[in-house]
């Protein structure tokens, strides 16, 4: 993207900054949107730092999509490449898609930081580095034979060598503080820094800083202090010639707040059980990177939430499914091994016919594999992961934000046909934020439960029959335990349509398959919309999941290019869409990019016998805009194999 930058100047004066600073006569750039790397070892609070900084940005107006990266290890060796912690972010004045494929300012905290970053800022990008970490012990550690700050390697950019741990120190002189736990302050000196640079708002961070040590004051004043220290430092020094503008985009009107996947998943899952009635039961084992949406539920009580950490995952999905028989709504979360673990018991779901969300939020693997990157590889194993013919719905959000709707979407297709339903979120998603429109509540809408509240026999007998099914949705009746008159069984071994009874015959077996079946089939879902600008490409480009906004980004720069392109994106992967066969038919060419080895194209080869063109990537990191708008080019000049 071409970013062109006009420049207007802040007249003189002796006017001072609202931290107490003289404002000198500066350049100031204004821009669309920049994108920030934060980078340090993973005990240097990157994270927090890019947190902070986006939620200043949120605060201020902007658009923003965020992309953490850290390792898996809790504590790598400090200052190595494998312990190095990032924290991006890409704000703007209009819509944006993803966290931006380069950094414009990469902020390296050490040596480490630098050298598994420095490839991806481009020339003439702006590096702020924390030099006081540049020791020869540091230096030696990965591999730099002199101090790249001084030796002229870093020539292509625009360099600002900051000591800001001595910075930091100095800031907290006067206070109790040891000189190591001030040396901690240097993230907050950073983020201070930044903020000055890019015109954020430092009232928010102040306030969060006091209510996050609020029992530790001395620590609260500490930091703020540091972070003023940060932003004073930008005001004062004459290093920073050059600060930067960027306007809050036009959003619609609205109460907004920055929200994470995960974040967005547990009030989904809140605001479903609000929706239905019914209270919520989580039973989930902790894993990378579904666990916050555990930490997130168990601060909920007040909304009849009750969270149970289970001792593995077996017993997670157990107790879930205990749950929905005693007539809650049932959840369990996890990751691709987790997934694993609980495929015999969610076969046991499917056989119950009760409500379960399964949330998968996917990781790249096979076993262990890359516990804090992202992946799209369980897509087969939620389709037939289970012994038997054993259909389940599948529901994958587009973007954190989706997170919250795809959660109640997955909801009522569970309830309302009685089935578990496995969501499939991923560790981009999970992680990463956007600002989220805060709907009310009462526009959302209602789920009913449907519980059945006398006998149903069609022969007149006045007995329960638990498979009894309905004429529309197939489903059965969801009976609460204990209601009068409505005693009945259920389990794992193969039951008699209608009245329940465990039956092996073999045409009630194959009778009873093809209901499941076609109770899935049927599921209502909207029909795939097609983003067609011109109404006459060629190719169409088709994903899921998280690779949609590279995928949108990408379409726009090739139709800045004046080419036509068209591109849909799937919630719904089982049942699929109704229309998209004939969708698929409408263009010479459909391209399928995924974060797997072509799962999504193969599902489409062989339901609809097209030609479906795949490209793939399985390297634990999101695709970039540039590299699918490069593909969509080949694909468009048929270069693409």
């Amino acid at each position: 993207m071409t970013i062109s930058d006009s420049a207007i100047t802040v007249q003189p004066g002796a006017a001072k900054s609202s931290n107490g600073a003289i404002e000198h006569s500066r350049e100031v750039l204004k821009r669309s949107c920049v994108v920030i790397r934060f980078a340090g070892d993973s005990g240097d609070g990157m994270q927090l730092t890019g947190d902070r900084f986006s939620s200043a940005a949120a605060a201020f107006g902007n658009d923003l999509a965020t992309m953490p990266n850290f390792p898996a290890e809790i504590r790598a060796p400090a200052g190595t490449l494998p312990g190095v912690s990032s924290f991006q972010l890409h704000f703007a004045d209009h819509d944006i898609l993803t966290a931006g494929d380069q950094p414009d300012v990469l902020v390296a905290m050490n040596p480490a930081a630098l050298k598994a970053n420095i490839a991806d800022l481009p020339p003439g990008g702006i590096l702020v580095a924390n030099s006081d970490e540049f020791t020869k012990r540091n230096l030696t550690k990965v591999g730099y034979p002199a101090n790249p700050l001084e030796d002229g390697s870093l020539c292509a950019y625009t360099v600002h060598s900051v000591a800001m741990e001595t910075l930091a120190r100095g800031a907290l002189e006067h206070t109790e503080l040891s000189k190591k736990d001030a040396s901690r302050s240097k993230n907050m000196f950073a983020l201070g820094l930044l903020c000055w640079m890019y015109h954020r708002p430092t009232e928010g961070t102040e306030r969060y800083l006091r209510e996050k040590f609020v029992r530790r004051p001395d620590l609260a004043e500490a930091n703020i202090l540091a972070f003023r220290a940060g932003w004073n430092y930008g005001e004062t020094t004459e290093t920073f010639a050059v600060t930067y503008e960027v306007s809050p985009a036009k959003l619609d009107a609205g109460t907004y707040r920055q929200i994470t996947g995960n974040t967005a998943l547990a009030y989904g899952i809140v605001a479903a059980g609000q929706r239905s009635g019914l209270p919520v039961f989580l039973g989930s084992y902790p894993i990378t990177p579904a666990s916050d949406i555990l930490h997130e539920l168990s601060k909920h009580k007040a909304f009849n939430v009750t969270t149970f950490q289970a001792e593995d995952e077996i017993s997670g999905i157990g107790a879930a499914i205990g749950a929905a028989f005693g007539g809650a709504f049932g959840v369990t979360t996890t990751s691709g091994p987790g997934i694993s673990l609980k495929s015999e018991a969610a076969g046991l779901a499917v056989a119950l016919e009760l409500p379960l969300l399964i949330i998968d939020v996917q990781r790249g693997g096979p076993s262990t594999g890359l516990p804090t990157k992202t992946e799209q590889s369980d897509l087969l194993q939620a389709m037939f992961g289970r012994n038997g013919e054993c259909p389940l719905p599948i529901v994958a959000p587009r973007s954190p934000t989706d997170c919250f709707d795809a959660a109640l979407d997955a909801t009522r297709i569970a309830i309302t046909y009685r089935t578990p339903v496995i969501l499939l979120s991923d560790g981009s998603l999970a992680n990463g934020s956007e600002p989220w429109k805060v709907p009310a509540v009462e526009s959302l809408p209602p789920i009913e439960p449907g519980f059945a509240t006398a006998p149903n026999a069609p022969d007149g007998s006045g007995e329960f029959w638990p498979y009894q099914r309905d004429d529309d949705t197939l489903a059965r009746p969801w009976a609460v335990p204990g209601t009068a008159g409505l005693e009945h069984r259920i389990g794992g071994l193969e039951k008699a349509d209608g009245r329940g009874s465990i039956s092996y015959d073999p045409d009630n077996h194959d009778h009873m398959v093809r209901l499941r079946q076609a109770k899935v089939d049927g599921i209502t879902v909207p029909g795939l919309e097609v983003d067609d600008p011109d109404g006459h490409a060629e190719l169409l480009v088709l994903g899921w999941g998280s690779t949609f906004g590279a995928i949108g980004a990408g379409c726009r720069q090739v139709r800045a290019h004046g080419l036509a392109i068209a591109q849909a994106h799937l919630r719904h992967l089982n049942p699929l869409p109704a229309n998209l066969a004939d969708l698929l038919h409408n263009y010479r060419t459909v391209l399928v990019p995924e974060m797997n080895l072509g799962q999504l194209a193969l599902l489409l080869r062989s339901r609809f016998l097209i030609d479906v063109k795949s490209y793939t990537k399985v390297s634990g990191l999101p695709f970039k805009a540039e590299e699918l708008r490069n593909v969509f080019i080949d694909a468009l000049k048929g270069d693409l194999l």
